[in-house]
């Protein structure tokens, strides 16, 4: 699947894409939303999060990176 770009990629979808993959693996971010003050720069706000769950976000994308 090719990357969409900033220009065509609707925010809305990508904050739902986001919030169903987060899921998956157990993660909430209650702040995750569409930034509403800017956009024309179609910005996601993902929020602030206690650092249990920033580094259970850090191991979920760890164990998803390919290894080099």
């Amino acid at each position: 699947m090719a990357e969409a770009t900033a220009q065509n990629l609707d925010p809305f979808t990508a904050v739902e894409s986001l919030r169903e993959a987060l899921h998956q693996v157990g993660i909430v971010l209650p702040s995750l939303a569409v930034d509403p003050a800017s956009p024309s720069l179609r910005l996601v706000e993902l929020g602030r999060v206690r650092a249990d769950v920033a580094m259970r976000l850090a191991r979920a994308l760890q164990q998803g990176s390919p290894t080099t």
